[in-house]
């Protein structure tokens, strides 16, 4: 019960954070390392980038490659791994209407606080990139009520976040719709990926009937999106803004110079080049391993001769 609860209250709390419309940041993590490194870095929140797991899972592309199975096993690993709350990204349910409350079950049971799920047509892509098609918009609204059914059902609290890519295909009118129609249908939250202006989103905040998420992707150059001062996305009444891939895309950048300097290094080796990496004895302390070599001096063996075993023998 006490678990339970504790999955409940981040949900709840991710929910409270949302409702205040404040342009929660909430970055984006490709494996529990990084959701480490971002819930560590003092964000209130994370995410699950899809995107990330497709690179860092089997060094591919967001193109609907990653089983859900292994989604679902990465996301219970990052859930795991930190104590601020987890947005699931499922892309687009699984399958049908039944798939989608199946995974969003499995996803309470893990104690994620929130999920992201899209109307493209799958395979889908990521949705900065181009082809990109919708299904319809009474198919992902069926999509979402089942999801929100399985919330009342099970009574969760998980924050179901409803995206579209109708902009890249029909634009903004039909973005608008459909964010509109998923939340009647029981989202709590929509977003339009690959919105593109300004004016775009400040359209959007006016007519979306409820909670408005923006996506900037890597926090540098928004990729399609125009780079809006997160202060400024606040005062136009946006409640979240997604920052899912900058985490692989700074670990690529990262490993690829690396590895190149010490490749084309004449002796091999890079020695007193610090600047590189994390000490060993810092990433290891991250890691937990001082907890970790504490509980097994507590459950050492005892001396011999001591304690009720030994007496019995």
């Amino acid at each position: 019960m006490e678990s339970w609860t504790l999955m409940n209250d981040l949900a709840s709390q991710l929910r409270s954070s949302l409702q205040q419309r404040r342009a929660l940041v909430v970055p984006g993590c490709h494996d529990a390392l990084s959701a480490k490194i971002v819930e560590s870095a003092g964000f209130q929140a994370v995410q699950v980038s899809g995107f990330g797991l497709a690179g860092s899972l089997l060094g591919k592309p967001d193109v609907g490659l990653v089983e859900m199975k292994d989604v679902l096993d990465l996301t219970g690993h990052i859930t795991r791994a930190v104590s601020i709350p987890v947005m699931a990204d499922i892309d687009t349910g699984g399958g049908n209407a039944v798939n989608a409350a199946a995974v969003t079950e499995r996803l309470i049971e893990m104690g994620v606080a929130g999920v992201n799920i899209e109307d493209q047509v799958f395979p889908k892509r990521c949705g900065h990139m181009e082809g990109k098609q919708v299904i319809g918009v009474e198919e992902m609204a069926g999509k979402v009520r089942a999801m929100v059914e399985t919330r009342r059902r099970l009574g969760a609290d998980i924050v179901i976040n409803a995206r579209t890519d109708a902009f890249a295909v029909h634009g903004l009118h039909e973005a608008i719709f459909r964010c509109n129609c998923y939340l009647d249908a029981g989202a709590d939250m929509a977003f339009i990926d690959g919105i593109a202006t300004r004016a775009d989103i400040q359209r959007a905040a006016r007519e979306v009937d409820g909670l408005l998420s923006v996506n900037l992707m890597d926090g540098v150059t928004g990729v399609k999106t125009e780079l809006i001062p997160v202060p400024e996305l606040a005062a136009i009444g946006v409640a979240r803004v997604s920052i899912p891939v900058a985490s692989i895309l700074v670990m690529h950048r990262a490993l690829s110079d690396f590895f190149a300097a010490l490749h084309t290094a004449p002796a091999g080796i890079l020695p007193g080049e610090s600047h590189w990496l994390t000490s060993f004895r810092d990433y290891t302390s991250f890691v937990g391993l001082p907890e970790y070599r504490a509980l097994e001096q507590e459950y050492l063996p005892a001396p011999a001769g001591a304690g009720r075993c030994r007496e019995l023998l």
